[in-house]
Protein backbone atom coordinates (compact mmCIF):
# COMPACT_ATOMS: atom_id res chain seq x y z
CA UNK A 1 0.00 0.00 0.00
CA UNK A 2 3.19 2.43 0.30
CA UNK A 3 2.28 3.62 -3.27
CA UNK A 4 -1.22 3.40 -3.20
CA UNK A 5 -1.57 7.54 -3.58
CA UNK A 6 1.28 7.86 -5.73
CA UNK A 7 0.97 11.27 -8.15
CA UNK A 8 -1.76 12.51 -5.54
CA UNK A 9 -0.97 15.68 -4.43
CA UNK A 10 -2.61 16.80 -0.93
CA UNK A 11 -3.09 20.36 0.53
CA UNK A 12 -2.83 20.85 4.54
CA UNK A 13 -4.23 24.29 5.37
CA UNK A 14 -2.54 25.93 8.35
CA UNK A 15 -1.23 28.62 10.27
CA UNK A 16 0.34 29.29 13.87
CA UNK A 17 -1.28 27.62 16.63
CA UNK A 18 -2.13 24.48 14.66
CA UNK A 19 -2.80 21.07 16.93
CA UNK A 20 0.33 19.75 16.22
CA UNK A 21 -1.00 15.89 15.62
CA UNK A 22 -3.75 16.88 13.54
CA UNK A 23 -1.78 18.20 10.82
CA UNK A 24 1.70 15.67 11.17
CA UNK A 25 -0.15 12.40 11.56
CA UNK A 26 -2.22 12.51 8.72
CA UNK A 27 1.09 13.92 6.77
CA UNK A 28 2.71 11.13 7.79
CA UNK A 29 0.31 8.47 6.64
CA UNK A 30 -0.46 9.81 3.06
CA UNK A 31 3.31 10.08 2.40
CA UNK A 32 3.39 6.65 3.71
CA UNK A 33 0.86 6.11 1.30
CA UNK A 34 2.71 7.90 -1.21
CA UNK A 35 1.05 11.08 -1.43
CA UNK A 36 3.03 14.52 -1.75
CA UNK A 37 1.60 16.30 0.99
CA UNK A 38 2.30 20.33 0.80
CA UNK A 39 1.89 22.39 3.88
CA UNK A 40 0.06 25.46 2.63
CA UNK A 41 -0.10 28.51 4.51
CA UNK A 42 -0.71 32.43 5.17
CA UNK A 43 3.14 33.61 5.34
CA UNK A 44 6.37 31.49 4.03
CA UNK A 45 8.79 30.68 6.40
CA UNK A 46 8.15 28.44 9.61
CA UNK A 47 4.55 27.82 11.68
CA UNK A 48 4.20 26.71 15.16
CA UNK A 49 2.60 23.87 16.63
CA UNK A 50 0.85 23.47 19.51
CA UNK A 51 -0.21 20.47 21.99
CA UNK A 52 -3.67 22.06 23.27
CA UNK A 53 -1.73 25.11 24.66
CA UNK A 54 1.42 24.15 24.88
CA UNK A 55 4.31 25.28 22.01
CA UNK A 56 5.23 22.07 20.25
CA UNK A 57 7.45 22.14 16.93
CA UNK A 58 7.45 24.35 14.13
CA UNK A 59 6.84 23.31 10.53
CA UNK A 60 8.04 24.22 6.91
CA UNK A 61 5.44 25.60 5.01
CA UNK A 62 5.82 24.63 1.18
CA UNK A 63 3.46 27.32 -0.16
CA UNK A 64 1.89 30.26 0.60
CA UNK A 65 -2.41 30.82 -0.32
CA UNK A 66 -1.82 33.65 -2.51
CA UNK A 67 0.45 31.68 -4.97
CA UNK A 68 -1.41 27.68 -4.30
CA UNK A 69 -4.22 26.60 -7.01
CA UNK A 70 -6.72 24.50 -5.79
CA UNK A 71 -6.74 22.89 -8.85
CA UNK A 72 -3.31 21.56 -8.72
CA UNK A 73 -4.46 19.19 -5.44
CA UNK A 74 -6.62 16.21 -5.30
CA UNK A 75 -7.49 16.97 -1.65
CA UNK A 76 -7.54 19.29 1.26
CA UNK A 77 -6.52 18.77 5.27
CA UNK A 78 -7.82 20.88 8.29
CA UNK A 79 -6.40 20.33 11.05
CA UNK A 80 -7.67 22.20 14.00
CA UNK A 81 -6.36 23.83 17.40
CA UNK A 82 -8.28 26.78 18.07
CA UNK A 83 -6.03 29.48 17.10
CA UNK A 84 -4.95 28.06 13.76
CA UNK A 85 -8.77 27.85 12.99
CA UNK A 86 -10.00 31.02 14.54
CA UNK A 87 -7.37 32.64 12.47
CA UNK A 88 -6.79 31.18 9.50
CA UNK A 89 -10.50 31.80 8.58
CA UNK A 90 -10.25 35.29 8.90
CA UNK A 91 -7.38 35.26 6.02
CA UNK A 92 -7.42 38.95 4.34
CA UNK A 93 -9.33 38.18 0.74
CA UNK A 94 -10.46 35.29 2.22
CA UNK A 95 -8.51 32.69 0.47
CA UNK A 96 -8.50 29.88 3.02
CA UNK A 97 -12.10 30.13 2.52
CA UNK A 98 -11.82 30.17 -1.81
CA UNK A 99 -9.16 27.40 -1.47
CA UNK A 100 -11.56 25.35 0.18
CA UNK A 101 -14.44 26.42 -1.62
CA UNK A 102 -12.99 25.13 -4.75
CA UNK A 103 -11.51 21.92 -3.70
CA UNK A 104 -15.33 21.12 -2.23
CA UNK A 105 -16.79 22.74 -5.72
CA UNK A 106 -14.43 20.15 -7.95
CA UNK A 107 -15.92 17.31 -5.09
CA UNK A 108 -12.69 16.81 -4.06
CA UNK A 109 -12.04 15.41 -0.44
CA UNK A 110 -12.03 17.76 2.11
CA UNK A 111 -10.88 16.14 5.48
CA UNK A 112 -11.42 18.19 9.09
CA UNK A 113 -10.05 17.55 12.17
CA UNK A 114 -11.37 18.86 15.68
CA UNK A 115 -11.81 22.71 15.22
CA UNK A 116 -10.81 23.07 11.77
CA UNK A 117 -14.67 22.82 10.61
CA UNK A 118 -14.64 26.89 11.05
CA UNK A 119 -13.37 27.73 7.89
CA UNK A 120 -15.80 25.32 5.98
CA UNK A 121 -18.95 27.12 8.12
CA UNK A 122 -17.02 30.18 7.08
CA UNK A 123 -16.43 29.24 3.32
CA UNK A 124 -19.98 28.73 3.47
CA UNK A 125 -19.94 24.75 2.53
CA UNK A 126 -21.33 23.05 5.30
CA UNK A 127 -25.08 23.46 4.38
CA UNK A 128 -26.75 19.98 4.19
CA UNK A 129 -23.18 18.06 4.86
CA UNK A 130 -23.32 15.38 8.42
CA UNK A 131 -20.22 16.34 9.99
CA UNK A 132 -18.15 15.91 13.31
CA UNK A 133 -16.15 17.87 15.39
CA UNK A 134 -14.64 18.80 18.89
CA UNK A 135 -17.90 19.10 20.76
CA UNK A 136 -18.24 22.99 20.73
CA UNK A 137 -18.66 23.05 17.23
CA UNK A 138 -21.80 21.50 17.10
CA UNK A 139 -23.97 24.61 17.37
CA UNK A 140 -22.11 26.37 14.88
CA UNK A 141 -22.31 23.51 12.33
CA UNK A 142 -25.83 23.34 13.11
CA UNK A 143 -26.14 27.13 12.68
CA UNK A 144 -24.37 26.41 9.59
CA UNK A 145 -26.81 24.05 8.17
CA UNK A 146 -25.40 21.19 8.68
CA UNK A 147 -25.97 18.09 10.98
CA UNK A 148 -23.60 17.57 13.70
CA UNK A 149 -22.87 13.81 15.72
CA UNK A 150 -20.76 12.63 18.09
CA UNK A 151 -19.02 10.02 15.85
CA UNK A 152 -15.09 8.88 15.40
CA UNK A 153 -15.02 9.82 12.07
CA UNK A 154 -18.33 11.04 9.38
CA UNK A 155 -18.06 11.04 5.47
CA UNK A 156 -20.28 12.43 4.09
CA UNK A 157 -19.73 12.82 -0.17
CA UNK A 158 -16.28 14.42 -0.37
CA UNK A 159 -16.45 15.51 3.49
CA UNK A 160 -14.08 13.36 5.72
CA UNK A 161 -14.50 14.74 9.88
CA UNK A 162 -13.37 13.94 12.84
CA UNK A 163 -13.63 14.93 16.64
CA UNK A 164 -9.86 14.99 18.30
CA UNK A 165 -6.05 13.63 18.24
CA UNK A 166 -7.40 10.25 19.50
CA UNK A 167 -9.66 9.81 15.92
CA UNK A 168 -6.57 10.39 13.79
CA UNK A 169 -5.71 6.71 12.47
CA UNK A 170 -9.56 6.34 11.51
CA UNK A 171 -10.01 9.49 10.18
CA UNK A 172 -6.39 8.73 8.14
CA UNK A 173 -7.95 5.60 7.24
CA UNK A 174 -10.77 7.05 5.63
CA UNK A 175 -9.00 9.47 3.91
CA UNK A 176 -6.41 7.46 2.10
CA UNK A 177 -9.83 5.34 1.37
CA UNK A 178 -11.86 8.06 0.02
CA UNK A 179 -8.75 9.70 -2.01
CA UNK A 180 -8.11 6.47 -3.32
CA UNK A 181 -11.40 5.61 -4.54
CA UNK A 182 -11.21 9.33 -5.82
CA UNK A 183 -8.39 9.01 -7.70
CA UNK A 184 -9.65 5.80 -9.30
CA UNK A 185 -13.08 7.20 -10.52
CA UNK A 186 -11.35 10.46 -12.06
Amino acid sequence: MANELAGCKVAVLAVDGFEQAELLEPKRALTQAGAEVRIVSAKPGKIQGFRHVDKAEKVDVDTTLDKARPDDYDAVVLPGGVVNSDAIRLIPQAQAQAFVRAVDEASKPVAVICHGGWLPISAGIVKGHKMTSWPSLQDDIRNAGGTWGDEQVVEDDNFITSRKPDDLPAFNRALIVQLSSHRRSA
